[in-house]
């Protein structure tokens, strides 16, 4: 049966998906439901309560961070699906918490995608260059952001994992 994962006492400001457990293959953590499980983190509450308002309605599980440290925590005991965070955050900012993910051994395979007011090219091709899947520019429509993660995800699923990649900049 499902089981949670061992881990550090949950810092405050973060919410957990019920019953996580690992798949079988050591892949990515899922709901006791099946439903994959998001890390959303952004320093400010109305953004991460309209990630998670709306990721649930798509039947995913969420999981909230208000910080670089809770996200790199959260992240190694829990082992999200995907991450979903924000790259202006104080002390850790979205690329270092994205450098720390990717050079973790247990955390370096989870998917990474900036929710962001920065746009600029420069700003896609350093997500590109941390490993990030994909990047959805703020204001977003909050509406479109299940479907959105849903979409990564499946792609995720079938191996497109260096062609999102590749998409960040525009190339096909």
């Amino acid at each position: 049966g499902a089981r949670r994962i061992r881990s550090a006492p949950v810092p405050e400001g973060t919410r957990r998906c019920p019953l996580v457990h690992p798949e079988p293959s050591g892949g990515a953590a899922s709901a006791a439901d099946g439903a994959p499980c998001v890390l959303v983190v952004d320093d400010e509450a109305p953004i991460r309560t309209i990630c998670r308002v709306n990721l649930e309605a798509s039947g995913l599980s969420v999981l909230e961070a208000a910080s670089g440290d809770q996200a790199l925590e959260l992240a190694r005991a829990e082992q999200p699906a995907l991450v979903l965070r924000d790259v202006m955050m104080p002390r850790l900012d979205g690329w270092q918490v994205a450098e720390r993910l990717a050079d973790g051994q247990a955390t370096r395979d989870i998917p990474v995608v900036f929710l962001s007011a920065r746009a600029t090219p420069e700003d896609r091709r350093e997500a590109q260059r941390l490993g990030a899947v994909g990047y959805i520019v703020k204001p977003f429509d909050p509406l479109q952001l299940g479907e959105t993660v849903e979409g990564l995800l499946e792609r995720l699923r079938k191996g497109e994992r260096d062609r999102l990649r590749r998409e960040l900049s525009g190339a096909p």
